[in-house]
C-alpha cells in the first residue's frame, strides 16, 4: 500500500520513518517533506495549502491512507475535502479541529463539558483586556485565539508584560488605526505545576493512548527565555503516574471525545491534551491540539513497537475498539538543534556539514532542512531533533547529547538540559 504524509517538519519525518517500517507499506510519500525525508521517502512538490492538488495526487497514486501532520491544513478543512472525494485520510474535520484552531472555542467547549482547565475570560478589545489584567494581577497567561505554531502564548510575570502581550495580539488601544474585534485573546489564570503532553489516537468513539511525554518550550536552559515551538522532549513523563494517567483519561480525554460526538463533530485523529499537573497530582487542561506534538512525536515514535500504519488505518475506519499498543520499555529523549537567530528571525542556508549515522537506538529527524545544489542546508528555525533511546532518562540524555556533538552547522544552538526534571526526580 502507499501512504501520503502531509507536512515538512520533524514530526512528519518521524511519521514517515515509522510508517515505512510497516510490512504493508510499499511507498511513503511526503508533501512537501524536507532534506531528511528526501533520503528515505518520496517527496511530492506540492504545498500543504494546495489541498486540491494533494487530493488529486492521492487519487492518481491510489494512496491507501493520508496522514496530516501540521495543524494549518486541518484547520483549513483538508480532511473534509479528501472525504468528499472518497479518499481515506486520518485527522479531524475543520469543525473538530476548532479544538486547536480557536482557543476561545476550546475553552467554551471545556466549560460545557466540565473538563478541568484554568479560569478564563476572552476579549476583542485591548483596553478592556488591559483592565481585566490589572484587576486580576500577575502572573497571568495571554493567548492569541488562532493558530500560532505553538508560540501564541505569553506567560506574563508582571501586569506590564501582560499589557504588552495584549497590545501585540490585539493592537495598542492608543493606535488610532486599530480596528477592534478583528482579533481575540483568551486570558487565563496562571496554573502552577508540571506540564506534560498526553496524546491519544481517536476514531471518533474509541481512543488509544500513546506514551506520555514532556516538552521543553523555553529557548534556554532552566526553562528560561521566550517560548518556542519546542526545544526537546522525552518519553515517558514520570509526572504522569498511573493514577494521573487514569484521571486524565476519565476527566479530560473521554469527556472530550464524547462531547465532540455529542455536539455532532466526532473527533477522528490525534488529540493532544497539554496538561498542568499540580503538587497533589490533579491534572488540568492547558490546551488541546488536533495533531501530534513536535518534538514529542520523535521520542514517542522511537518507543512505539506496534505497527503505526495498522493503528492509523483502523482509526480512520472507526475500528479502534480493543486495540492495544506495544512500547519499548526504554526512555526516548530528543534534543532540538535550532538555527542561529531562533526563535526570532532564524538564519537560513547554512550548510550542515556533519551528521551522526542513524542506528536502532539513535535517529536524527530533520525539520528545517533542505537540499540545495546537492548540499544539505538549514531551512527553518528548528533544524533537527536528535533522538536516542536509553535504559534511563540519564542514559538516553547522554546518548542524545553524544550524537548532538556529531552535528555541525554554523550558528547551531540547543539546550543542554533536556530531561532535567526527570533526571532530578530519579537521579
Amino acid at each position: 500500500m502507499k501512504v501520503l504524509v502531509v507536512g515538512g517538519g520533524g514530526r512528519e519525518h518521524a511519521l514517515a520513518w515509522k510508517l515505512s517500517q510497516s510490512a504493508r507499506v510499499q511507498k511513503v510519500y511526503v508533501a512537501p517533506g524536507n532534506g531528511g525525508t528526501a533520503s528515505d521517502s518520496l517527496l511530492v512538490n506540492v504545498a500543504i495549502t494546495d489541498h486540491d492538488a494533494l487530493a488529486d495526487f492521492a487519487a492518481v497514486e491510489k494512496i491507501a491512507l493520508t496522514v496530516v501532520g501540521p495543524e494549518a491544513p486541518l484547520a483549513a478543512g483538508i480532511v473534509d475535502l479528501f472525504r468528499s472525494r472518497g479518499l481515506r485520510i486520518f485527522g479531524p474535520t475543520k469543525a473538530a479541529a476548532q479544538l486547536e484552531s480557536s482557543k476561545a472555542y476550546a475553552k467554551q467547549f471545556m466549560q460545557r463539558h466540565g473538563i478541568p482547565t484554568a479560569r478564563y475570560a476572552e476579549f476583542t478589545d485591548a483596553a478592556k483586556a488591559r483592565e481585566y489584567v490589572t484587576s486580576q494581577g500577575a502572573p497571568i497567561v495571554i493567548k492569541a485565539d488562532g493558530l500560532a505554531a505553538g508560540k501564541g502564548v505569553v506567560v506574563a510575570t508582571t501586569v506590564e508584560e501582560a499589557h504588552t502581550a495584549i497590545d501585540m495580539m490585539l493592537g495598542d488601544p492608543a493606535d488610532a488605526g486599530t480596528m477592534p474585534g478583528q482579533a481575540r485573546v483568551v486570558i487565563e489564570e496562571f496554573m502552577a505545576g508540571e506540564e506534560a503532553s498526553f496524546i491519544v489516537v481517536s476514531d471518533g468513539t474509541h481512543v488509544v493512548p500513546l506514551a506520555t511525554s514532556q516538552d521543553h518550550k523555553r529557548i534556554f536552559d532552566g526553562d528560561r527565555g521566550p517560548n518556542t515551538g519546542g526545544m526537546g522532549a522525552y518519553s515517558p513523563a514520570p509526572v504522569v503516574t498511573p493514577n494521573v494517567h487514569a484521571r486524565v483519561m476519565q476527566e479530560i480525554i473521554l469527556p472530550a471525545i464524547a462531547g465532540m460526538a455529542q455536539e455532532g463533530q466526532p473527533f477522528t485523529g490525534f488529540l493532544y491534551a497539554g496538561l498542568m499537573i499540580d503538587a497533589q497530582g490533579r491534572p488540568r487542561t492547558v490546551e488541546f491540539n488536533a495533531r501530534l506534538g513536535d518534538p514529542e512525536t520523535q521520542p514517542i515514535l522511537m518507543r512505539l513497537k506496534s505497527d503505526l500504519f495498522e493503528l492509523l488505518l483502523k482509526a480512520a475506519d472507526g475500528q479502534l475498539a480493543n486495540v492495544e499498543l506495544q512500547w519499548d520499555r526504554r526512555v526516548a529523549l530528543g534534543v532540538v538543534m535550532a538555527a542561529a537567530g531562533y526563535p526570532g528571525t532564524p538564519r537560513q542556508g547554512d550548510p550542515i556539514t556533519a551528521l551522526p549515522a542513524g542506528s536502532d537506538d539513535c535517529q536524527v529527524f530533520h525539520a528545517g532542512t533542505a537540499m540545495q545544489d546537492g548540499r544539505l542546508v538549514t531551512r527553518g528555525g528548528r533544524v533537527l531533533c536528535v533522538t536516542a533511546l536509553g535504559e534511563s532518562v540519564r542514559l538516553a540524555q547522554q546518548r542524545a547529547y553524544e550524537a548532538v556533538r556529531g552535528v555541525q552547522f554554523a550558528g547551531a544552538q540547543c539546550r543542554s538540559d533536556i530531561g532535567h526534571r526527570a533526571v532530578g526526580r530519579h537521579g
